[in-house]
């Protein structure tokens, strides 16, 4: 209990030097003089401190302090589901731009695709198209030759 009240004496004490301590410095002579009384005072509680730090530690050489180390434990812990929150959270949005990437792309193939079949029905109506106005080559015709014809009948009103 004695150190917390040493550290909270040296804190008090320090503050009021170096508010005095501003003040000196602008100039203003009574205010150095607070400053040399001031550090004369922070010396001996400085003693005083370094005297009940070291008797501290050998009484709680040891001896574990578990609230504080658990509390930092668990902002460690704390501190490391949120970086691993953060690495998944950026994972996931990389990977919701590949797949829309995917998307993208396979949507370009289906268009080119679609674009491709579009083109060769295209070519075949030309095609069949072209065939219809071009003759065709038969086959090898062979020419009739006349022959005799038989007298047909004459119509009997003449």
């Amino acid at each position: 209990m004695a150190l917390k009240q040493t550290v909270n004496q040296m804190k008090t004490l320090l503050s009021e030097v170096l508010s005095d301590l501003e003040k000196a410095d602008a100039g203003n002579k009574a205010a150095s003089q607070r400053v040399r009384t001031g550090t004369i005072k922070l010396e001996k509680i400085a003693k005083k401190f370094r005297k009940e730090s070291i008797k501290h530690d050998k009484s709680t050489k040891g001896k574990k302090k578990p609230a504080k180390k658990k509390v930092a434990a668990k902002k460690k812990v704390a501190a490391k589901k949120t970086v691993a929150a953060k690495k998944t959270v950026a994972k996931k949005k990389v990977a919701a731009k590949k797949t829309v990437a995917k998307k993208k792309v396979a949507a370009k193939k289906k268009v080119a695709a679609k674009k491709t079949v579009a083109k060769k029905k295209v070519a075949a109506k030309k095609k069949t198209t072209a065939r219809k106005t071009t003759a065709r080559a038969r086959a090898m015709a062979v020419k009739k030759t006349k022959t005799a014809k038989l007298p047909s009948r004459r119509k009997a009103a003449r």
